[in-house]
């Protein structure tokens, strides 16, 4: 079975590509209904990993248009960095749940704003989330949101490391065969 995976990684690197895009979209999808139907308030790390994330659907989207290998390689770079940055604000983000600080400080409540701040200045901080990043609102098998938005990430990183280490693999054995026909 890895075998099999692995070649499709060779093989297809752009459906490789739309299917973590797909996955992004499911996953940002998942958490607009978390937010707008469940009632769930994201905090402002939330809201950074759902840019993180948007970021890795774009280069993803984007690279698999590109029928270059460059292109896919470069894609798969940036990607891991957007996804490398995304896993890092999700574990902290893990560890002040586990960990809690004595103030917590992640943002303010939606109405708290409105009635402190001119509209000008409560509506960029509408955009920056106001829930708790320490508070665990929603958990599936035992994981909060930001521990499931790790592993999610982490296996994004995990995706682009295999297609930059193929895809440079790929070009480094087509060489030789260039050198070897010479």
């Amino acid at each position: 079975m890895s075998g099999k995976l692995l070649n499709w990684f060779d093989t297809a690197p752009r459906r490789v590509l739309a299917t973590v895009a797909v996955a992004g979209i499911a996953m940002l999808c998942f958490g607009l209904y978390l937010q707008l139907v469940v009632g769930l308030v994201p905090c402002p790390m939330c809201i950074v990993q759902r840019y993180a994330l948007i970021l890795v659907v774009l280069i993803a989207a984007l690279a698999a248009a590109f029928r270059p290998r460059g292109a896919q390689l470069a894609g798969a770079v940036l990607m891991l960095l957007a996804a490398g940055f995304g896993a890092f604000v999700a574990a902290r983000q893990s560890w002040l749940q586990w960990y809690p600080p004595e103030v917590a400080s992640c943002g303010r409540d939606f109405y708290g704003m409105i009635e402190n701040f001119p509209l000008r200045r409560a509506i960029p901080m509408i955009f920056k989330g106001s829930g708790d990043c320490t508070k665990i609102d929603w958990t599936f098998l035992g994981g909060s949101l930001a521990n499931w938005s790790f592993v999610a990430f982490s296996a994004i990183i995990v995706v682009a490391l295999t297609l930059v280490v193929r895809q440079l693999g790929r070009g480094a054995g087509a060489e030789r065969g260039q050198a070897i026909a010479a």
